[in-house]
């Protein structure tokens, strides 16, 4: 929501308001320097929409603020041009309205399309989320990172490296829509405050890291050369459920150097559906992209999500450090899911992270059945991911 700054306004005077962290609005606004606001200037207010309200007879700017529950100067402030003493029936006003549901519905098929609606909704909301496009796919999708949060610490959260667990998307699209809203609504989830943790983690996001794979899965085959091929690589069948690669046939999740000769030895040697490592590690521009963004960034801790098993892959060769075993055990007590240290799989993003740079590491396999999970699954794999989430920013 967008507010046109008055004499004597400041960026704290907004922050009492509206009941908006300052933090929130001085980072909904990084071209201003907040301790000289001038007359005219327009400001983002976090967490609120303005929307158009139609005068009716009796309507006071008293009886408005009270029926909204807003204050009288939120009023004067949204309707400059406007004479309280002489509203007209019919007149449109602009009254502020807090925002205090989802704008994500995780509950459905979720492709890189409803994705990129979904964001820009959050990023039009809450102006202070941070994004950089990190790379694009083989198709030239982009491949979004959304950073929320000021602390030195970093931690990551991403999904969809294997096109058939899409539904890990709208899980982290969902959690990160309520951790929004419990920051501009100063909430608590599961009762732990979330508003410090704003000032002391900063959660790097890559929410779908194989868009061309998730809408394969979804919409079927794509229209021209990329089509024809994948058909081809799919043995003629439309039927795409089974596809963990990306659309070149690749598995994103086998492409990393660490032990990844090991694993290409007894892997696929040809493009297919799943598990092919290509013909050397990071090929693609999708695995690339996610390792420059790890090198970038320089992670603390890093989650990946996939499906399915309800267990946590944590270890690497004796490489993870000591605290991946304590972090690992309050997921699990949070979750319910078992922790699994060692496994005979290499070349994933986890193992590289852990190999490469000495932190922590996890692997999350969420849910439980046969790839892709149904959307029946998701509120159950939702709740059992909440903590996760929580604990991975806490521990």
């Amino acid at each position: 929501m967008d507010v046109t700054v008055r004499s004597g306004d400041s960026l704290w005077y907004y922050s009492t308001l509206f009941n908006i962290p300052f933090r929130l609005i001085v980072d909904s606004n990084p071209q201003t320097e907040p301790s000289t606001l001038f007359i005219g200037q327009t400001i983002r207010i976090p967490g609120y929409v303005a929307t158009n309200y139609r005068i009716n007879a009796g309507d006071t700017y008293w009886k408005l603020a009270t029926d909204n529950r807003i204050s009288l100067d939120a009023l004067y402030l949204l309707n400059p041009n406007v004479n309280p003493s002489a509203l007209q029936i019919g007149q449109v006003i602009r009254l502020p309205q807090r925002v205090t549901a989802r704008v994500v519905d995780g509950k459905m098929n979720y492709d890189s399309n409803v994705l990129g609606q979904d964001l820009a909704q959050l990023f039009s909301i809450y102006p202070f989320i941070r994004t950089e496009v990190i790379g694009t796919s083989v198709m030239g999708k982009q491949l979004t990172e959304l950073q929320i949060g000021r602390g030195d610490e970093i931690v990551n959260w991403n999904g969809s490296f294997h096109a058939q667990e899409w539904i890990t998307t709208p899980i982290i699209m969902q959690f990160l829509n309520d951790y929004l809203l419990a920051l501009t609504n100063r909430e608590s989830i599961r009762g732990l405050n979330i508003e410090p943790f704003y000032n002391r983690v900063t959660v790097s996001i890559v929410p779908m890291v194989n868009p061309d794979g998730v809408d394969l899965v979804l919409n079927g085959p794509p229209a021209g050369a990329f089509g024809n091929e994948v058909l081809a690589l799919n043995n003629g069948s439309t039927d795409f459920s089974g596809w963990r690669a990306n659309i070149r046939g690749v598995d994103l999740n086998n492409q990393y150097p660490a032990k990844w000769e090991v694993e290409a030895a007894r892997k696929p040697t040809e493009p297919g559906p799943r598990d092919f490592p290509g013909y050397q590690p990071l090929t693609e521009p999708e695995s690339v992209a996610m390792a420059e963004l790890a090198g970038n960034r320089q992670f603390d801790k890093m989650l990946t999500f996939h499906t399915q098993g309800e267990v946590i892959f944590w270890g690497f060769e004796g490489l993870e450090p000591p605290e991946s075993e304590t972090i690992v055990n309050e997921f699990a007590r949070v979750s319910g899911y078992r922790p699994i240290q060692y496994v005979d799989s290499f070349a994933g993003y986890k193992d590289w992270f852990i190999q490469d740079f000495r932190q922590p590491g996890f692997t999350v396999e969420l849910g439980r059945g046969t790839n892709p999970l149904p959307l029946s699954q998701f509120d159950e794999i939702y709740q059992e991911s909440i903590g996760i989430f929580l604990a991975s920013l806490y521990m």
